[in-house]
């Protein structure tokens, strides 16, 4: 794979940190092993950016930094993180070391960028979701270098805002254990009611992404770097990517659809253009399909004698291709023999004439593999005439009593001198000319350099023996080698992680509701005034709508009922996005719930309100949380990634009293650009011509597994999935309060009044004391649809992935 990268055009590779890295079904490098490798890519000018982008738990901060003291020494380009508290201690231990911001970050604008000023962050990689005005508007207003991904494989979810692994199968998305479920069949019920959507099963699995038409314009723009996703591909498919788009971005002859056909037989699930161009919700889901397609050619016409198949196609079939045969069930086979019966006619005989049977006319046809194709590519970086050559300039000088000098000078501009450890004798016959020595020390075929120029100065007839230009050839590759491999020392400081877990008993507690719709904030501020609902035990509410006009009626409301209230901002802040901001100051709120890093970064800046922040900043380390806090932030919802001991483990390194933990809630699970409503409700591709079907009908879709998911839209239109059984911590109360949590959270969905209230009264009760935790399961269960669950909060044990042999607890 490296070798794939490095010889069609990479300028940098990233690779996963051994054990801390988003590649949970890959087999990690050894630390010897990433050593080669930096020093492979550096000998050939090719960076090396460590992906270290996961969340870290409390108790790995320890392992994490005694890693980063074996790893920073092996002079890695950069670290891709996710974790605040992760780059605080990188930057800490090295100051000097390339910090990259993952897309796992969530960052979809430049506040965000602003917020993270202190940390010194190089570049940040843009979430896939923001189109070409928007990274304009990103590039107008930061300094950091942008990266983008221009191909690969589009997760559904905001990278960082997916929690349906770890809902479904305890398999988290932000540890890199991603289950795929985006990729899952799903059907669709409309108001109760089972739609029949045809062979449309695949709802929220995109087409992969080729930006390839789009790189002139994200360089004119001022991209800095084009990213591929390359997860679990080919040598194949990473030679064939690299190599299409270092053409294209060296300017080359371009023929998009051309490349476009080679790009989609290494791997395609169909190709579109992603978020470049904005939302089309009509073509970024296909849903016939999740897996590798690569190009539709046609269809079948007929069959011939039972044997052999007609058909229609765009492109030439040949002997050695894979076909794909899209009917009701999925055939795939090879191509045994083929010929052209006419214009756009083939007839193919199959490597497996049983597969006949099962095949109709009409039926769509893709060809996914060629095998002569995948023998030209790996000739890229498997013959030695095809592989990436650095290029030198030797200068040499010859003069009779003197030693050979030679200067050698790289494609980058560094130089090193070489001396013969002899001193040169005059010729008596067959004097050595610049023709021989520019032969014989330009001969560098096993090594990774090429001769680009050569000029020799000499001076009257010298003799050189061959056998000691080859000594000097020798000498100087592995001089130029060593020099290229060559970087400063670097200092990694010595940082103290240890810190013992703080208990500070909480002597009171309070639960805070978040509502989701006027009418349970009508329902809720009713029981308060007529006195239905006890204030004794009860915080602040906040408003998480989907209609930002019943922000400030709401607000109203509920601070007549004495209720003190904030507003949740959208978990996405996109440039153009702002006016949400001032629809939320116009109802005058006591606090904001901040969702992103933007968001904090505007409110802590411009207002003068508090802010709390929520779980979407994926808080699972006290690094992480006092990072937060020491910005102005009032207290931190823990990450919904942690489980019953990471949660406790998190409490008790931090000042406790400064964290919530949700004791109810129906799982966000993904959180998508996509919208189901529109893809599938209407024909529109985007809010504007949908007919916003969302205002009108309720949506859960139910997976391959049985789970029921509830479908909502946010104010710009983005999907949530939610769970539908929803998950409770109330078992974990006694222990918390022990540790000194005071604050806890209760979220409601589409609960009726009636309903709403009594969940409230119940989790009040567990807060004050009057009920347990098994009264409370008991009571909550009986009125949830789909039961209740403890989901990933009592999974003690951790998904078990290829490079994890031992689980830490």
């Amino acid at each position: 794979m490296c070798l794939a990268a490095i010889h069609n055009g990479a300028d940098a590779i990233y690779v996963g940190v051994p054990h801390f890295n988003a590649r949970g079904r890959t087999t990690d490098f050894t630390l010897e092993e990433l050593k080669e490798m930096i020093e492979l890519c550096h000998l050939y000018g090719v960076k090396v950016n460590l992906a270290f982008n996961v969340v870290i738990f409390e108790n790995e901060l320890e392992p994490a930094r005694e890693l980063l003291e074996q790893i920073l020494p092996l002079h890695p380009d950069a670290f891709i993180v996710q974790d605040l508290g992760l780059a605080k201690l990188i930057r800490q231990m090295s100051p000097t070391q390339r910090l990259h911001g993952s897309t796992q970050m969530t960052v979809t604008n430049h506040e965000a960028m602003k917020f993270l000023d202190d940390l010194e962050i190089d570049r940040f990689v843009l979430g896939r979701e923001n189109s070409l005005p928007e990274i304009k508007i990103i590039r107008e207003n930061t300094e950091k270098e942008l990266e983008v991904f221009v191909h690969g494989a589009l997760c559904v979810a905001y990278s960082g805002q997916c929690f349906t692994s770890e809902s479904i199968g305890g398999r988290s998305a932000n540890r890199g254990q991603c289950a795929q479920s985006c990729r899952l069949e799903y059907e669709m019920y409309v108001d109760d009611v089972k739609t029949d959507l045809g062979n449309k099963k695949y709802l929220v699995s995109p087409q992969d992404l080729c930006g390839i038409a789009e790189v002139p314009e994200l360089q004119k723009i001022g991209v800095h770097s084009f990213k591929i996703e390359g997860r679990l591909k080919t040598p194949e498919y990473v030679a064939t990517t690299a190599k299409n788009y270092r053409e294209v971005l060296d300017g080359q002859a371009v023929n998009y659809a051309k490349r476009s056909t080679e790009l989609a037989m290494t791997y395609s699930r169909g190709f579109f253009s992603g978020w470049l161009h904005g939302v089309d919700h009509q073509k970024l889901v296909e849903g016939s399909y999740s897996a590798h397609r690569g190009i539709e050619v046609g269809k079948i016409r007929e069959f011939k004698a039972g044997k052999n198949i007609i058909i229609e196609s765009s492109h030439e079939i040949k002997a050695g291709q894979g076909l794909l045969f899209a009917g009701a069930t999925e055939i795939g086979d090879k191509v045994f023999e083929a010929k052209k019966i006419g214009s756009n006619l083939f007839e193919v005989k199959l490597l497996h004439s049983e597969n006949i049977q099962k095949l109709k006319t009409g039926i769509r046809v893709f060809i996914n593999s060629d095998e002569k194709l995948d023998r030209e590519i790996q000739k890229s970086f498997t013959d030695r005439e095809k592989l990436k050559r650095i290029p030198l300039t030797i200068l040499a000088k010859a003069e009779a009593g003197h030693k050979l000098e030679l200067k050698i000078i790289d494609d980058e501009g560094r130089e090193l001198s070489v001396l013969s450890s002899f001193e040169l004798q005059a010729a008596t016959s067959r004097p050595t000319t610049a023709e021989l020595m520019k032969e014989e020390l330009g001969a560098l075929g096993t090594s990774p350099f090429i001769l680009r120029a050569f000029n020799a100065e000499i001076l009257g007839d010298i003799f050189i023996h061959q056998k000691e230009l080859k000594e000097l050839r020798r000498l100087m590759v592995e001089k130029m080698s060593a020099l290229r491999l060559k970087r400063d020392e670097r200092k990694v400081n010595s940082v103290t992680m240890s810190k013992t877990a703080i208990l500070n008993p909480a002597t009171s507690a309070q639960l805070n509701i978040i509502l989701r719709n006027k009418k349970q904030v009508e329902a809720y501020a009713e029981a308060i005034t007529n006195g239905a609902l006890e204030c004794r035990g009860l915080g602040p509410v906040v408003l998480d709508f989907e209609f930002g006009k019943d922000f400030s009626p709401s607000v109203k409301l509920l601070k007549e009922a004495g209720v003190r209230v904030g507003i949740a901002t959208t978990r996405i802040l996109k440039p153009k996005e702002y006016y949400n901001f001032k629809i939320i100051m116009v109802a005058k709120p006591d606090f904001i719930l901040a969702r992103n890093l933007g968001a904090i970064h505007y409110f802590t800046t411009e207002t003068d309100l508090p802010v709390k922040a929520d779980f979407s900043l994926n808080i699972t380390n006290s690094w992480s949380a006092e990072y937060l806090l020491s910005k102005g932030v009032e207290s931190v919802n823990a990450s919904y990634d942690l489980n019953q001991n990471q949660l406790m483990s998190l409490a008790s390194h931090m000042d406790a009293s400064k964290l919530e933990v949700t004791l109810h809630q129906y799982m966000p699970e993904f959180h998508m650009e996509h919208c189901v409503f529109a893809a599938f409700m209407s024909n529109g591709s985007s809010f504007k011509d949908c007919g916003k079907p969302c205002e009108k009908h309720e949506v859960k879709l139910k997976d391959s597994y049985g789970n029921w998911h509830h479908l909502k839209p946010d104010q710009e239109c983005r999907n949530t999935f939610y769970r539908a059984t929803p998950q409770s911590a109330s078992f974990l109360v006694d222990e918390l309060k022990r540790i000194g949590v005071t604050e806890y959270r209760l979220e409601a969905l589409d609960e009726t009044a009636t309903m709403l209230i009594h969940k409230i009264k119940t989790y009040q009760k567990l807060i004050l004391g009057e009920l347990t935790s098994d009264e409370v399961v008991k009571e909550i269960g009986v009125m949830e649809s789909y039961g209740l669950s403890s989901g990933q909060l009592s999974n003690t044990k951790a998904y078990k992935d290829r490079k994890k042999e031992v689980t830490l607890p």
